[in-house]
């Protein structure tokens, strides 16, 4: 029998199927580039027709294929093994159209968010995702796990800012929903099924993406809080008094933002490193002065109440630019841990503070942790934690997981608020769904990949 990166090769043309040496110039993460590859072979197809193909020759000879994104995932979606072949989109990534009359942009899986985001802004349009990848993240990633950032206060998850999808399905048929409607109760909304399925149950290969008008101002101010209800009150309080305009609401914790904001971190603190919650607030509205104006007489007022100890308002872009570069750029924490742990979970809003106080103390209780970082969307309730720890041993990573995550079940919580399942989460995947939801997953899973080759392993037990 003719081998299947043979008949691959022969379909795709060599120098779309790399094998061998040119392997070990590639890795399966953007932090582990100095890893080569473990895999049979990579795949740059450039084209929908040529997805299809692929997946028609690996059904056929039933060939295992994981998704290669921008390679930012922090949950294992992209590791991978010798006997494995990868499908990496790098190659499709035109934005095919940016249509201002009905506000929608159409782009090939494997543009980078950060494009889109230009992209939008050259017509004066806005796509509201952001978060710190979005230089390396690509769409068809993006869309696979249903990503979060720093604006889903006001403009939702991804999928909400996805009006229509064209994905391949693991036997090759192609689906095209490729609508630019906002509105089409016409039975199942198919395309849902494959936003958050982290590539499990077909390959997103083109997007219609929701655009919304560019904002004319943008706002941003940094507080200073003791108490964590005040944290919450002042969410409302602002919330209410921007009146719609209140598009980010960062709750970082004191020893995050000293990390944040100290040598060697470039940024220095906009506040003093002396309260226990640091709120950053941005307002995205329509007229520059009167929308800093209100800001200014809302946290005075604040002040006042007695709702916050300190704040310090953006007075230009530049400062817009240095409070977010603080809270977007990270690294600065990951590089103060020896080996570093990371959890993206949802909690109640009310319950964030008790909550993450009592596990962070349990955690340091924990002899070979250095320390624990807190900071998050509060807004949405969703808290990160990157924890430092002395070595990387799996006993001491299954007792870091046992005292984030078992908590969340009674609380009503999740375990993945935006960075999705993958490998390292599947365990875990029964404290926030249901014996009935998983079952109705491996359903879906049987049935749209009844060989279960599509990131097998990922998300849920392989198919037996």
């Amino acid at each position: 029998m003719e081998d299947v990166i043979d008949i691959l090769k022969k379909e795709l043309g060599a120098e779309k199927v790399l094998t061998g040496e040119a392997l070990s110039e590639r890795y399966n993460h953007i932090w582990k580039m100095d890893e080569g590859l473990s895999a049979k072979a990579l795949l740059l197809p450039r084209n929908t027709d040529e997805v299809s193909s692929i997946m028609q020759i690996c059904t056929a000879h039933n060939q295992e294929v994981v998704m290669f994104g921008g390679l930012t995932n922090l949950v294992g979606s992209t590791e991978t093994s010798s006997h494995e072949v990868v499908i990496s989109l790098e190659k499709m990534n035109r934005i095919e159209e940016v249509d201002t009359q009905s506000r929608t942009m159409t782009v090939q899986a494997g543009c980078i968010l950060e494009n889109v985001q230009i992209a939008a802004q050259e017509n004066e349009l806005l796509f509201p995702l952001n978060f710190g990848a979005k230089g390396s993240a690509q769409m068809g990633g993006v869309i696979s796990t249903n990503a979060g950032g720093l604006r889903v206060l006001r403009y939702g998850m991804t999928r909400n800012l996805v009006l229509g999808l064209e994905v391949v399905l693991a036997d090759g048929t192609v689906i095209n929903s490729l609508k630019k409607i906002i509105k089409d109760n016409s039975a199942y909304d198919i395309k849902q099924l494959f936003i958050g399925a982290e590539g499990t149950l077909g390959i997103i290969t083109r997007a219609v993406l929701k655009l919304v008008e560019r904002p004319k101002s943008r706002c941003s101010a940094f507080v200073g809080i003791n108490d964590y209800e005040q944290v919450v009150a002042l969410m409302k309080y602002m919330d209410a008094g921007l009146a719609g305009t209140l598009s980010g609401y960062e709750l970082i914790w004191p020893n995050t933002y000293k990390a944040m904001t100290t040598p060697p971190a470039s940024n220095r603190p906009p506040l003093p490193h002396e309260y226990k919650y640091y709120v950053l607030i941005e307002s995205m509205g329509s007229e520059q002065k009167s929308d800093q104006d209100r800001l200014e007489l809302l946290l005075e007022s604040a002040l006042e109440k007695d709702m916050i100890l300190d704040a310090v308002i953006a007075q230009s872009e530049a400062d817009i630019s240095w409070f977010w570069n603080i809270r977007e750029e990270v690294s600065h924490v990951k590089n103060r841990c020896t080996y570093e742990q990371h959890f993206d979970i949802s909690l109640p809003i009310p319950d964030i503070g008790s909550v993450i106080e009592q596990t962070t103390n349990q955690l340091k209780e924990i002899s070979e942790v250095e320390e624990v970082y807190a900071f998050g969307h509060v807004a949405d309730g969703n808290i990160h934690f990157m924890i430092g720890r002395e070595n990387d041993s799996p006993d001491l990573i299954e007792k870091i997981n046992q005292v984030v995550y078992l908590p969340l079940k009674s609380l009503g919580g999740s375990v993945s608020a935006e960075h999705g399942i993958g490998e390292h989460k599947k365990a875990y995947l029964p404290i926030s769904r249901s014996a009935a939801e998983l079952d109705l997953m491996a359903v879906l899973k049987q049935t749209l990949d009844p060989k279960g080759l599509l990131n097998k392993g990922k998300v849920l037990d392989p198919i037996s």
